[in-house]
Formats: structure tokens, C-alpha cells, sequence
């Protein structure tokens, strides 16, 4: 695949994109703009080895000095972590960051674009994006690049801090189906306990790969969202989170904190009165929701076998 000027691909991910080898796509706000010093750094290495340990090729994405960088070394990672003036970049930041030579993190929407456009079918991340409860006019553009663009997308839900009956309405107007991975109801990020309908539930990497196969095959351009629940051990009941969530939105509506701002502030607020509870289920799902994805890529690249004998 050619790729214009703005774009550089790792020697590693084009490798595996000429020879056919399961790829992960991963983002990187979680590295600038979600997490502190030094978990950032180390969160980005656990989810590269994660997805290796399934037999994988994980692919960091994130704005360099003006480039999209698809696939990152580790000096690369450290560098990014320790930016101290990184963008967060979706759709519209792309050409400042790429004019201005800034680096920044990519958002969901962010890296499901540099990822199309490489080839890359599977994106693993946190929780999506989606419509804000403070107020129903802010509402991510993950929301449209789900729409849009044929992907298979591994989450924890959507960011629990989110109206999550607005999201998934949003999701269902848009045609996204949204599978929960062993599961029939929405994970709510840190929560398993939710009460809200997924469209289908599926059960093995397997299944999931044949159904976005199927889902492509009749023409759909829509990714699909796999649910991935948070692990058992490390959820956190919503009976617990709904006060904690309802008082940093309240203080951020006091602040009058808005747009990319609001969900870095909320997710620390939540972390701090969590006595950073909330971190720890952040970082589990994270890489529970690396490995499956990896798991899901290999069992596309099986598929893509099988159809090329």
C-alpha cells in the first residue's frame, strides 16, 4: 500500500503488512494525555508485549515532529511519554500538528485513520469516545470514525464518565454494531454490572472475525465495535463509580472545563477520589483488551488463508 509523504511506517509493520502477519493498531493519547509519569511509558510496553505475546505485531501510532508514525521503538514510546507540549490529535488536528512539525497522541478516531489508511483491520484500546452528559452537543468524533471507517475496534465500552443510552443510540443510528465478547450487556469501562443491550453477542476470536467479514462483505463500511468487560478482578462495581463520576462532572461543569480538555480532567478526578483504584481497572482492560485483539488478528489473517487457497 502507498502511503503519502505525511505518513512513516516502522521497517516492523511494513514487514508485516507485505507478508500478511496479524497487526494491532494502538493509540497514544493513552500515553500523552491519559496517564502520568512513569505509568504511561509503562502501560505503552505492556500493551507492545501483550499483543507479541499472542503472536502479533503491535503498531503505536502517534504524531512525531510533524509525522505520522505508525509503529514506534521504544525510544520513541519514551519519547512520546515524556512530551511535555503533546497535541491530542483526531481528525481536524492532523494537519496542525503536521504544519506546526508538533508531536501529539492519537485519539480512537485519530488512530482508526492513520490505521485505514496503512491496512490495518484491528485497533485495541481503552473506551470509546461518545456523547458527553454534560452536555449532548459534545460528542466525540469517534462516534463518526466508527461510522465510517471498516475496522474492527476492541474496547472496554465507552469511557464510563460518558451519557452511555445517548452512545449507543448514536452507534445504532450510524448502523455500528456492537459486539459484547462474552457478554450481553455493555461494559461500562470499570464496570461489568451494566444493564444496557449490546446487538449480538459472540464468543471466540473466531466468531468475531467471521462476523466483520461478513458485516464487509455485504457492503458495509462501518467498523465493529467489540465489548471487551473489563477483567473480574479489577472491575469496579457501578453502584461504586456513579457518585465518583457524578461529582467530577459536577466539578468540571463548575470549572467550566470543555472539549479535549474535559475527559483528561474527568479521568484524573475519578483516579484521585478512587485513590487510584480507577487507574488500576484503567490499566487492566487495557491490556486485556490488547490480547483479544491480537487474538481476533490472527484469526483474520486464518480467514485471509483460506480464501487465498
Amino acid at each position: 500500500m502507498t502511503l503519502n509523504s505525511f505518513f512513516s511506517l516502522s521497517s516492523e509493520i511494513n514487514r508485516a503488512l507485505q507478508t500478511g502477519l496479524p497487526i494491532v493498531a494502538l493509540e497514544s493519547t493513552v500515553i500523552t494525555h491519559g496517564l502520568p509519569q512513569p505509568q504511561n511509558i509503562q502501560l505503552a510496553r505492556d500493551m507492545e508485549a501483550a499483543v507479541k505475546r499472542e503472536g502479533a505485531t503491535p503498531a503505536t501510532i502517534a504524531l512525531l515532529e510533524g509525522k505520522i508514525r505508525i509503529g514506534l521503538s521504544d525510544e520513541e514510546l519514551a519519547r512520546l511519554a515524556g512530551a511535555k507540549t503533546a497535541l491530542k490529535v483526531s481528525h481536524r488536528d492532523f494537519a496542525t500538528a503536521i504544519v506546526k512539525k508538533a508531536s501529539g497522541g492519537t485519539t480512537v478516531a485519530g488512530t482508526m485513520f492513520a490505521a485505514n489508511n496503512a491496512g490495518i483491520k484491528v485497533f485495541a484500546t481503552g473506551g470509546i469516545g461518545g456523547v458527553h452528559k454534560e452536555s449532548s452537543f459534545d460528542i466525540s468524533t469517534d462516534l463518526r470514525a466508527l461510522a465510517e471507517t471498516p475496522m474492527i475496534v476492541v474496547c472496554a465500552g465507552a469511557k464510563a464518565i460518558l451519557n452511555l443510552p445517548a452512545t449507543l443510540e448514536y452507534l445504532e443510528t450510524m448502523g455500528v454494531p456492537v459486539v459484547g465478547y462474552q457478554t450481553n450487556t455493555f461494559p461500562e469501562f470499570y464496570s461489568r454490572d451494566g444493564n444496557l443491550n449490546v446487538s449480538v453477542r459472540l464468543d471466540s476470536p473466531k466468531d468475531v472475525a467471521d462476523f466483520a467479514q461478513a458485516h464487509w462483505s455485504l457492503g458495509m463500511r462501518s467498523a465493529v465495535l467489540v465489548a471487551n468487560p473489563v477483567p473480574e478482578t479489577d472491575a469496579i462495581p457501578k453502584s461504586e463509580m456513579e457518585p465518583i463520576i457524578a461529582r467530577a462532572s459536577k466539578e468540571a461543569q463548575e470549572k467550566k472545563i470543555r472539549g479535549q480538555a474535559l475527559t483528561p480532567f474527568l479521568l484524573q478526578r475519578i483516579s484521585e477520589l478512587t485513590n487510584e483504584k480507577s487507574m488500576r481497572a484503567n490499566l487492566a482492560l487495557l491490556l486485556n483488551n490488547a490480547q483479544l485483539a491480537a487474538q481476533i488478528s490472527k484469526a483474520l489473517v486464518v480467514n485471509q488463508k483460506r480464501r487465498d487457497i
